[in-house]
């Protein structure tokens, strides 16, 4: 008995050892995260990038100018069309009963107007031979005139009502390709509602909202640099055409257009683009490294920085000493210690140790 007590109680601290040894392991090393910032060039703040999205420069929302079922709807995603070719057709049947009825009073009008005529020159002839007095000429120029205005009337409600039937007809405004597609045969639209969308436009552009404390620093004319993330390796040239002098509301920034100069079918509505802008000019500084104020130490050995190294997949800080020179807007020039590209911890300098494990 006392044997089989035994070996219960070497199972159990056994089974708590090895249950101690197993959350020892499960419990993960925290590893302390960090800014940082990589060595550039003193001057590299003039240039900024700013994220924008491609459209054609001319795109048409088209619609009807009157309401009615679609009886005809030769539309699709991505079609062709030339300015002029009928794309929709409502059925109409309002506006040509209006045509119609407007058709008959013109007819009415035209004949109440001839009989009119008829009676000006019988009354005319008799009051030249002095078988009708003037007060009858004058009643007939009256009648005459009064039905000349009612015909003119009818005239042109015949020409607004024939209008109105052209307004269940759409056609396509100008050449270009179909972007959008919002309406379906059979479907009953009101006046103005987009039916579709056509990219009539022939250059790309991409629109962009710029913040305020940039803002003046854009120009019309001035040129830029874009990428899309979507073409990758491929750079295009473009000037922006367009700099709004308003904010807008919805964003906190100030839209702005820039029109490509080497544009390529490859790029479409839409896309994602990249806007670079260059405020400077680098000829005299692109030599010169800079390193933020804030990243940089001091003890009694100089001047140093934490630079982020990785070593066997573990990421560390090293101290590095840094000879500094003149303290510029941007942070302090380098004279030696760093290089371009390298990437230095740019906060808790004073809680960091030289070789500890951290987190960029």
């Amino acid at each position: 008995m006392k044997s089989l007590l035994k070996i219960f109680y070497i199972t159990a601290i056994t089974s708590v050892l090895v249950s101690c040894s197993e959350e020892k392991e499960v419990t993960e090393k925290f590893v302390r995260p960090i800014k940082y910032k990589e060595i550039g060039y003193l001057g590299d703040e003039k240039v900024r990038t700013f994220n924008g999205t491609a459209q054609i420069d001319k795109i048409i929302n088209m619609s009807f100018r009157s309401a009615g079922i679609i009886t005809v709807y030769d539309i699709k995603l991505g079609q062709k069309v030339k300015k002029g070719q009928l794309l929709a057709r409502l059925d109409n049947v309002q506006s040509r009963l209006s045509y119609e009825q407007a058709l008959t009073q013109l007819n009415s009008a035209e004949s109440q107007m001839n009989t009119a005529k008829l009676a000006l020159n019988r009354v005319h002839s008799l009051y030249e031979k002095g078988s009708a007095s003037l007060s009858d000429f004058e009643s007939a120029k009256n009648a005459f005139k009064t039905a000349t205005e009612s015909y003119q009337s009818a005239k042109r409600g015949v020409d607004i009502q024939q209008e109105q039937v052209r307004f269940g007809y759409l056609y396509a405004p100008a050449n270009g390709i179909i972007a959008a597609v919002t309406a379906e045969k059979d479907e009953n639209i009101v006046p103005g509602q987009v039916v579709a969308t056509l990219n009539a436009g022939e250059t790309m552009e991409i629109t962009l909202g710029i913040p305020e404390n940039v803002i003046n620093s854009i120009q019309q004319g001035m040129d830029v640099d874009v990428n899309f993330s979507s073409l990758p390796n491929k750079k295009f040239k473009a000037k922006v055409t367009e700099v709004s002098p308003a904010v807008d509301l919805n964003t906190a920034t100030y839209p702005i257009r820039v029109a490509l100069t080497n544009p390529s079918n490859e790029i479409k509505s839409g896309m994602a683009a990249n806007i670079t802008f260059n405020f400077g000019d680098h000829k005299n500084e692109n030599t010169i490294l800079v390193v933020p104020a804030n990243a940089v130490g001091e003890d009694s050995n100089g001047r140093f920085v934490f630079l982020i190294t990785n070593e066997g997949g573990v990421t560390k800080v090293k101290k590095q000493k840094v000879v500094i020179g003149n303290l510029t807007a941007e942070g302090f020039e380098v004279i030696s210690g760093l290089s371009l590209g390298q990437k230095i911890a740019t906060a808790g300098l004073q809680t960091l140790l030289d070789g500890q494990e951290v987190k960029p």
